[in-house]
């Protein structure tokens, strides 16, 4: 968001994240992104926490891998009603902050994007390496100074019990919702 506001880029953040679990880590990630957006001047469009539908969607895919086909069908419903949106209000470049993160593939978010665009004729996926130039650790440094809520797993209920069994194994404490910031 930073980096686009200072680019001089107008921006609209469309949050849909209905695979974040449980309910009261949605609703702090949501804030947290109300709060950064707020700060900056960013209209905030809320497309709701349609959490059914996303289990309906990865239903048969809970034991697939971090960066596996689970996620695949997960951000293909989540760009899909992305490039829908911005079809039907006039946007005509969607992208999105998932490949940040050196956890995620950024070509498999961006094979996501680009066909969830292709669905129409007026809206493109903007494909930008976020890590690049430091993005990275500009992001860590950003986080520390607003006090971030600091995100310990990807956000589906999967993501979590397989980071906790990972930390089990490893003598490390389980997550524990709400309580990780950043500073």
């Amino acid at each position: 968001m930073q980096r686009m506001v200072d680019a001089g880029i107008d921006i609209t953040i469309f949050f849909y994240n209905p695979n974040i679990h449980p309910e009261k880590e949605y609703l702090i990630r949501k804030e947290e992104n109300i709060r950064f957006a707020e700060k900056l001047g960013i209209p905030f469009i809320d497309a709701d926490y349609d959490s059914q539908n996303w289990f309906e969607r990865v239903r048969g895919l809970e034991w697939e891998p971090e960066r596996g086909e689970r996620c695949t069908v997960c951000f293909d419903m989540r760009f899909e009603r992305t490039a829908l949106y911005a079809h039907e209000h006039g946007f005509d470049v969607i992208t999105s902050c998932l490949g940040i993160s050196r956890w995620k593939n950024m070509q498999q978010i961006n094979d996501c994007g680009e066909r969830a665009a292709a669905r129409y004729d007026d809206v493109t996926y903007w494909t930008f390496n976020w890590r690049k130039q430091g993005g990275s650790s500009r992001m860590v440094e950003l986080a520390k100074r607003e006090r971030f809520y600091q995100q310990e797993y990807c956000g589906c209920i999967y993501s979590l019990r397989d980071t906790n069994r990972w930390r089990v194994k490893n003598d490390r404490k389980r997550i524990e919702i709400g309580v990780q910031y950043y500073g």
